[in-house]
């Protein structure tokens, strides 16, 4: 039997290279409603309690090739669906919205930062009206999402609620394969659902703490511009030291830091792991 994450594991901070630092986090404060918690160094972004994005500048930066591996979207959630309204007035107000979905287990807006990095911000529905499909998951789909209800939420708010946080980042990977050999088969993820050329995988019985899809058919790792590394903070040290075991095992090079661990997922991305 595999052994899996706790399910109190959840997504803590993403970060990022960008050009201008600046610029990007001009689109986070406004648009998506982060409140910026430090400017010395990396700009950091949170919840106004919580740092949940880190701003790397880097004006020399490769731009990310068409096959590059990387990132799909990180996806922010709200607490409630009045902010994710208000999230919504920001976007159609000072940006451009690409996509609006309901997934049945949630409710998503979609953008692009300036630099062409995905944001999902999404609210989830009460686990009590997810629907578990025949093999244990999780039934998810992606359905129109009616804007007009949702606008009928709106608050005025210019800044996310406490309780934001990081719900999942969705990669684009090269291989299926890859991943699930990663973050099920070493790491300890489940696999939540499945649809064509893509995974869904979460700890516990959340919908999912990592997306992975090959929809792009990218075939190099990371390697420039966008996700620099993202994290999963684990319920305590003992879990983060099996982790970091399971992994090894495997074959994957797991170095120690200070708060943690980091690892190098087969797509090229650096994953860290910090209890």
């Amino acid at each position: 039997m595999i052994e899996t994450l706790p399910a109190e594991t959840a997504v803590g901070r993403v970060a990022l290279t960008v050009t201008d630092a600046e610029r990007v986090a001009q689109f986070y404060e406004t648009v998506v409603g982060l409140v910026v918690h430090d400017r010395a160094g990396p700009v950091v972004l949170g919840d106004g309690h919580n740092p949940l994005l880190v701003l790397f500048e880097d004006s020399e930066a490769p731009e990310r090739t068409r096959d590059e591996a990387g990132l799909f979207h990180t996806a922010f959630r709200v607490p409630d669906r009045a902010a994710l309204a208000d999230v919504l007035t920001r976007v159609e107000d000072e940006w451009r919205l690409s996509g609006a979905s309901d997934h049945l287990v949630s409710e998503a807006l979609y953008c692009s930062d300036p630099e062409g990095n995905g944001v999902e911000i999404y609210r989830d529905r009460p686990r009590s009206v997810w629907t578990e499909t025949a093999g244990g998951g999780v039934e998810m789909a992606t359905e129109p999402l009616e804007l007009s209800a949702l606008r009928e939420k709106v608050t005025g708010a210019s800044t996310v609620l406490t309780g934001t946080d990081v719900g999942h980042v969705h990669l684009e990977g090269t291989s299926l394969d890859e991943a699930r050999a990663f973050y099920v088969d070493a790491l300890g993820m489940g696999v939540r659902t499945t649809y064509d050329g893509a995974l869904f995988l979460a700890a516990g019985d959340y919908h999912h703490h990592v997306g992975v899809n090959v929809w792009n058919r990218r075939s190099t790792p990371r390697r420039g511009r966008g996700l620099a590394w993202f994290e999963l903070r684990l319920p305590d040290q003992e879990a983060l030291d099996r982790a970091v075991d399971r992994l090894s095992t495997s074959g994957y090079a797991v170095d120690s830091t200070v708060d943690g661990a980091t690892v190098d997922d087969p797509m090229g991305v650096t994953l860290k792991l910090r209890s």
